[in-house]
């Protein structure tokens, strides 16, 4: 089958289900081309991964964010010029455990790069199901695994692996750049465990998010959305149990995320005599780097707990 018609097929295929906002944000104008052919051509799946990538990679790659700026990865479907995007990199670096839904597809099109899964070799979380009611994702696992900095570690070597075997003449760069990275998630996940220690543990997060962090920190997670998808709707019943359980556990912060709408989280707040503040769960780039947004976190839970 010729590959236009391919691509056509495997597009089509991808964007029926698009909302007018995943169509919107992927109208970006990230272009993607070769500007060295002698660098590893790579496109992480999403802001994190961009950030894994290119502290690991440096001037020896180009990388390419896959999600635009701005654009939820929940939210996102590929277009055809996104697909024609992928045949053309070296490596497409994705999260794993079901959080690229689109990733399956690519074999329809005979991708010939390196699919790099950060997730291999970490113990990913189920779902529960009976709360779980979103067609988005397709693993039976939790996917939030950047947001505990031990996990962080294991993805940014897996991506240095990855590199290393497709460029094995800069091994020793990448490997050197992932040791220099891993220390300064080492720091954070140090200044985490000292600062919370001895805190409370008991937070209400907005969605499904921080569970591997929890378990990591000693933390209990409660969430106003049971989902892993921040888009679910909180029913009069969840409120009710919220709010009940935060005045059981003296709770006096509820939070909320950046890009979603704060008045549920701030309906529990004025229930409370409380008041919310941002945990966010980094997905979608915003000023900062991925150890200053964990630090922002960071010390908003010590607000909360502390």
């Amino acid at each position: 089958m010729n590959i236009q018609i391919k691509l056509a097929i495997i597009a089509i295929a991808v964007i029926i289900p698009l909302s007018s906002i995943a169509i919107y944000g992927t109208d970006s104008n990230q272009q993607f081309t070769k500007i060295d052919s002698s660098k590893l051509q790579v496109i992480p799946s999403f802001y994190p991964l961009q950030e894994f990538s290119q502290n690991v990679g440096q001037e020896k790659v180009d990388v390419t964010l896959l999600v635009p700026v701005g654009v939820k990865p929940h939210d996102w479907r590929p277009t055809i010029k996104d697909v024609q995007k992928m045949q053309k990199s070296d490596l497409i670096i994705i999260n794993g455990i079901g959080f690229e839904n689109w990733v399956d597809n690519l074999k329809e099109i005979d991708y010939q790069g390196v699919i790099v899964d950060t997730s291999n070799g970490i113990l990913v979380k189920n779902i529960d199901e009976e709360n779980e009611h979103d067609e988005d994702f397709h693993g039976s696992g939790d996917p939030h695994i950047w947001l505990n900095p031990v996990y962080a570690k294991i993805q940014v070597q897996n991506i240095a692996n990855a590199f290393s075997n497709s460029d094995p003449k800069n091994q020793q760069y990448y490997q050197s750049n992932a040791v220099k990275y891993i220390e300064q998630l080492d720091l954070l996940d140090s200044k985490i465990r000292n600062e919370l220690y001895n805190c409370s543990s008991d937070f209400v997060a907005f969605h499904n998010a921080f569970s591997y962090f929890a378990d990591e920190y000693d933390l209990n997670q409660y969430t106003i959305i049971s989902s892993n998808n921040p888009f679910g709707e909180a029913t009069a019943k969840t409120l009710e149990n919220v709010i009940s359980t935060a005045k059981e556990l003296n709770i006096k912060v509820i939070f909320s995320e950046e890009n979603v709408n704060p008045r549920t989280s701030q309906i529990i707040a004025n229930e409370i005599d409380g008041k919310i503040l941002i945990l966010s769960p980094i997905e979608v780039f915003t000023d900062g780097t991925y150890i200053s947004k964990m630090t922002e976190n960071l010390n908003n839970l010590k607000e909360a707990l502390c």
